[in-house]
């Protein structure tokens, strides 16, 4: 049964599987002992768009009735069971049939809520049970339903999923689907090279001395399979990045240079592994995928503690007996990362796993190297806010950091500081300056408060005092207010200057570079250089007289 569990859910679409997942989860709930046809119905019928919805609507029938005649069925079953529940016979028997439907009537590459439907009811048994479920089943007319499948169901959100799964996998001769080669690996890992070839890694600097450990360790024959150690935050997964890097580049050992660097996403691993041996199929299928890969692999298994050891829900205790036989063979080769106080209380324990790894210790980097790990990331800070960093900034994110913020390490907290500093000067430079939306809203709130009390006063409350006291306050906010909106514009006025300056110097700087390279000659002349420049100095010297200490706005 565990067999025909695994091939036959990895025959249901997207839709149907998330149904299936949610059905365990509801039987879990309710400590129901077997997830059956009814929970699966039941989180079918409360999805929207899909095949299940159209045909219901064509047959005019009562989804909240179906709903509620489901629920009713569910609470007349054994309810008690404290441990996780199993499938019942019915589910395989009716995936299997939805197959058969789905694959040599519909030609479809995966099974659809429709066909699920359809093999629920043109079964006797089933659609016997289904029809004692609810009566609403008796509506839909299965011969009908069955000719005019896909104009009931033409514009599901199904629909459109097959229709791309069937554009983006090679068909076989037949008509049959061949799909991936690897699901489990295209479902449950993130390819790194791949992001890195496409520029969505971000230069790596500063840990060349751990890229090249883990080199080391890779290309040894035993015990070929480093795991990093390190506090959170001081870049783990910034040197396996580094080394995806490397990969691209071709700066790696010819025994690394087709190798494919695959992070295992542990969240989608263990999302919805409710039924019992779920989860192992799950990372079984991923180690057979990799052994079974003709380009070799190497999977990054972070926060790695989480899968090996550190079990104790349903369904999670064999992990490190999967993975151990396969890495004392050399066929199954991981870069893991953890805490080393993770390390200690997970790994050490079991010294026949502990044996596969190699430590790599990543050290909370010094405040000279943090700032030139910080100088990889200027370029993608400047891009994703919209401003200028300078070197000085970078330099005072790590060392005040590094002194005032404790509990965290460099290079995470100063790049947190980093960026909180972006956000905030690129906000200030479409939004309205605090000071300036702090004088409207007391102006809002002594008009708001000077309303209530004349009109009050018209009853024969004396607040004449108050009311004086209230005009003088908002004839002196609104002079701040009228100072404060003056500057702001002449700030505003010689930043934009500033910054067409800067551009254009910038750009000519760029051109230049370009065309040495070509031969060719620079579009400003030196003159025009230097009368730019004494104007970025006046604009410059300006700007600081009037914004003194409190300036309105940043020029970066």
């Amino acid at each position: 049964m565990t067999i025909n569990l695994k091939s036959l859910i990895g025959k249901l679409n997207t839709t149907c599987r998330s149904a299936l997942e949610g059905a365990a989860g509801l039987c879990l709930t309710r400590t129901h002992y077997d997830v059956d046809i009814e929970h699966l119905f039941l989180k079918l019928s409360e999805m929207a768009d899909t095949d299940l919805q159209r045909i219901f609507r064509h047959y005019e029938v009562d989804p909240s009735r179906l709903s509620r005649d489901l629920t009713q069925a569910l609470d007349r079953f054994k309810t008690g069971n404290a441990r996780t529940p199993a499938l019942s016979p019915r589910i395989p028997k009716l995936i299997g049939e939805a197959w058969t439907l789905a694959s040599i009537d519909f030609n479809a590459p995966q099974i659809r809520s429709g066909h699920l439907l359809l093999a629920l009811l043109e079964n006797d048994d089933l659609a016997r049970l289904a029809r004692e479920s609810s009566p609403e089943f008796q509506k839909i007319s299965v011969e009908e339903a069955h000719k005019h499948f896909f104009d009931l169901t033409a514009g599901s959100a199904e629909e459109k999923i097959e229709a791309q799964t069937v554009t983006t996998e090679r068909v076989q001769p037949g008509g049959a689907p061949a799909g991936s080669k690897t699901p489990a690996l295209d479902q449950y890992t993130i390819d790194l090279t791949a992001r890195a070839r496409q520029g969505d890694i971000d230069p790596v600097l500063g840990r060349d001395f751990e890229i090249r450990q883990l080199i080391d360790i890779l290309t040894r024959r035993r015990q070929n399979n480093p795991i990093l150690t390190g506090e959170a935050g001081v870049g783990k997964t910034a040197v396996v990045e580094g080394l995806a890097l490397r990969i691209v580049q071709g700066d790696v050992p010819p025994p690394l240079r087709n190798v494919s660097l695959r992070t295992l996403d542990l969240g989608l691993l263990q999302a919805g592994a409710g039924v019992r041996g779920e989860f192992e199929n799950r990372l079984k299928s991923v180690i057979n995928e990799v052994k079974a890969s003709p380009q070799p692999i190497i999977l990054f298994i972070d926060e790695a503690h989480t899968l090996i050891g550190a079990g104790g829900q349903a369904g999670q205790g064999d992990a490190a007996n999967l993975l151990k036989p396969a890495l004392a063979r050399g066929e199954l080769r991981t870069v893991a990362a953890t805490t080393w106080a993770e390390y200690k209380k997970y790994f050490e324990k079991d010294a026949a796993l502990a044996r596969r790894f190699q430590v790599v210790k990543v050290e909370e980097p010094t405040e000279e190297q943090a700032i030139v790990m910080m100088r990889g990331l200027v370029d993608t800070l400047e891009q994703h806010h919209n401003v200028r960093i300078l070197d000085e900034a970078i330099e005072a994110a790590v060392r005040l950091s590094h002194r005032y913020i404790s509990g965290r390490q460099l290079p995470d907290k100063a790049v947190s500081v980093l960026d909180t500093a972006c956000a905030r000067v690129a906000l200030g430079q479409v939004a309205t300056p605090p000071a300036i939306e702090a004088c409207r809203r007391r102006i809002t709130q002594i008009e708001t408060e000077m309303s209530i009390l004349e009109r009050e006063s018209l009853t024969g409350g004396n607040y004449q005092e108050r009311l004086e006291e209230l005009a003088q306050e908002k004839g002196k906010t609104e002079s701040r207010l009228a100072e404060l909106e003056a500057r702001w514009g002449e700030e505003r006025q010689r930043i934009e200057a500033l910054r067409a300056i800067r551009d254009k110097l910038e750009a000519h700087a760029t051109s230049r570079q370009s065309e040495s390279n070509q031969g060719g000659n620079g579009h400003l002349s030196p003159e025009e250089i230097a009368q730019l420049q004494s104007e970025l100095s006046r604009l410059n010297a300006e700007l600081e007289q009037i914004q003194g200490d409190t300036p309105l706005m940043q020029v970066c």
